[in-house]
């Protein structure tokens, strides 16, 4: 396995904390308000970051919008063979999707293929009237053409940089930093 060295915090817990607050106004001036809103965090990070966007769209417009999760495991293209018994979680969708605007919410788009099988689940679940994407970290190198309607952060990466979302509910803090992959 590769080594792993850390070469920059590029966010921390306020950084982090703005970057959500105004992907939240973004999502209402696009949406034009809270109305037939839903945010769906993709498993594991995205989750908590829908619910902390949420959190700020209802100190914004007094209206708590419908949080789900979603999980991809079983729509990735790109499972390796160790994980051929992929870990299902859970997908919670507290409402149907048929009719709202759907804000799929994730830590980093990289390749694109985490946002194809999220679309897919979706899918799977009804028909929204539009899906857009948020994410708190684009850092390029698409392989899929899909661009993120909102971003808390575009970091441009090389192939040789990995880039490590930690979140408070999951890690008990909060930090972006760029790693460098070492051979």
């Amino acid at each position: 396995m590769n080594e792993l060295r850390q070469k920059a915090v590029l966010l921390d817990e306020a950084a982090m904390g703005r970057a959500l607050v105004r992907i939240a106004h973004e999502i209402l001036e696009r949406q034009k308000g809270a109305q037939n809103l839903l945010l769906c965090g993709i498993r594991r990070r995205g989750y908590p970051l829908a619910c902390r966007i949420a959190d700020a769209i209802e100190r914004i417009e007094g209206v708590r919008v419908p949080v789900g999760a979603v999980d991809i495991t079983f729509y990735r293209d790109d499972l390796t063979p160790a994980e051929e018994q992929p870990r299902l979680r859970d997908t919670d969708v507290p409402v149907p999707v048929t009719g709202y605007t759907v804000v799929l919410v994730d830590d980093v788009i990289f390749t694109g293929r985490t946002v194809r099988a999220a679309m897919e689940a979706i899918f799977d679940l009804g028909r929204p009237g539009a899906v857009r994407l948020a994410v708190l970290i684009d850092r390029g190198l698409r392989e899929l053409p899909f661009k993120p309607d909102f971003v808390g952060k575009n970091i441009p990466t090389s192939h040789s940089e990995m880039v490590s979302v930690k979140v408070k509910e999951i890690d008990g803090v909060d930090e972006v930093s760029i790693l460098e992959i070492l051979s």
